[in-house]
């Protein structure tokens, strides 16, 4: 588990030596990025914590298992929509409902409609037009479902 960091340093040391003006460049690109990173890792780690208090696996799959209905197709299709950040902060927090009974098609409806995002939907309306977007948006929205239900439909293997 450790290597990969353990690497990481041996390399960045290996090249600092090389060429320190580019490694502190890099460095210092990272950190930005981290910086960016941060609140949205804190939101997941805050709703991760929030998840494992309040909720057990008997209301995650009946919120958004297999026979969750009309719910389990709304709910993470309404929470992708409205969710922020970069989608790779979200992967935890996935994991950890889907080990708790989230069905494949939540997982994949919340996905799915991470593409549509509201606040940028009227400069979308600026570039293309409102006929354009509506279609696009209605289209996205709609194949969410589709692709959530072809999950459901192919058996898979669970994370333990």
């Amino acid at each position: 588990m450790l290597l990969f960091p353990f690497m990481v340093l041996l390399l960045y040391g290996i090249l600092f030596a090389l060429m320190p003006e580019k490694i502190l460049a890099a460095l210092m690109r990272s950190g930005t990025i981290l910086l960016n990173m941060i609140v949205p890792l804190l939101l997941v780690f805050v709703l991760m914590v929030l998840l494992n208090l309040f909720l057990n696996t008997a209301q995650i799959s009946r919120f958004l298992g297999r026979g969750a209905g009309i719910r389990g197709i709304l709910l993470p299709a309404v929470a992708g929509i409205i969710s922020t950040g970069s989608i790779y902060v979200w992967y935890p927090l996935l994991r950890n409902v889907r080990e708790r009974g989230a069905g494949d098609s939540s997982i994949a409806i919340f996905l799915y409609n991470r593409a549509v995002k509201p606040f940028l939907l009227p400069v979308m309306v600026g570039y293309f037009g409102w006929v354009y977007v509506a279609v696009l948006t209605v289209c996205t929205v709609l194949g969410s479902f589709v692709v959530g239900y072809l999950l459901d439909a192919i058996p898979s293997e669970r994370s333990p």
